[in-house]
């Protein structure tokens, strides 16, 4: 394996600057946890967020989901690994990707037997992005998981968008295309508040609370298999980027102390795996 800092390219969308501190999309935040976690030198190239489409066409990366009406669903991460020339598009194939070619780097393995007793119906569901799709995929226990915690966060997460932190440069068009993806009419349509705000608020802590439970198995420590950490506490550390970035302050806080603080002490356990390359 190349020592070189940038023997991996890892595609991650471009927020405001300091985007060291404002970047919160969760997909490629699978996909660096990941990177870390396996501890393979990669740098991070910033990709304007209306220049996805043409990124991914310049490296011959198709859209790995599409929208309901058949249109591509054009996001990142890509992760380009120079070592051995491969190039994958989806932060759950990344992730597979890493432990196949570097099974015993860094922490060691992504993929560890287990069980997830975790099931949303998400059918009726207010989504803003298509889920992956997770029949047909290598370790399937886990691939279903990221499907089921994708769904639970993304039906909530207009708590979150309305304060996405756009680069000022290509915020415009930014929120132009979060409006066109929800079928609103403006971006003041996002906006909750009040009743509404509160009620939704209580819809995801319920939802949340059967995936805590997960967490409260073994408790020896804040991962879903004590101190060893897997891929699935990945995958919800993951949306706890997020939330952390664009919830209110104080929101944030609720957040973390849900379940007697099971999502707090996972978000801090995975600051080990959350340098920002």
């Amino acid at each position: 394996m190349s020592t070189t800092s940038d023997a991996i390219a890892f595609y991650d969308i471009a927020m405001r600057p300091p985007r060291e501190e404002t970047c919160c999309s969760p997909n490629p935040w699978k996909a660096r946890f990941a990177l870390n976690f396996k501890r393979v030198p990669y740098s991070t190239t910033w990709v304007p967020l209306p220049d996805i489409p043409k990124v991914r066409k310049s490296l011959s990366v198709p859209a790995c989901r599409k929208f309901a009406d058949g249109t591509d669903f054009c996001t990142l991460p890509i992760i380009e690994d120079r070592t051995t020339g491969a190039l994958v598009g989806d932060s759950f194939d990344i992730a597979v990707y890493l432990q196949k070619t570097y099974p015993d780097s860094g922490a060691g393995d992504l993929f560890p037997p287990q069980t997830f007793d975790y099931e949303l119906d998400f059918n009726g569901g207010w989504l803003l992005i298509p889920l992956s799709e997770y029949r047909d995929k290598e370790y399937p226990e886990y691939a279903k998981f990221n499907a089921m915690v994708d769904a639970a966060f993304t039906t909530h997460v207009q708590l979150a968008a309305p304060n996405l932190p756009f680069d000022p440069e290509t915020e415009e068009a930014s929120r132009a295309q979060f409006i066109r993806r929800a079928g609103v009419k403006r971006w003041e349509d996002f906006i909750l508040v009040g009743e509404a705000r509160e009620k939704m608020k209580e819809s995801f802590r319920e939802t949340l609370s059967g995936l805590a439970k997960l967490f409260m198995k073994d408790t020896s420590g804040p991962f879903l298999l004590g101190t060893k950490a897997s891929y699935g506490d990945l995958i919800v550390g993951a949306w706890l980027r997020m939330m952390r970035v664009t919830l209110p302050e104080s929101e944030w806080e609720e957040l973390r102390s849900w379940e007697g603080g099971v999502f707090g002490r996972l978000h801090d356990a995975l600051d080990e795996f959350a340098e920002v390359k």
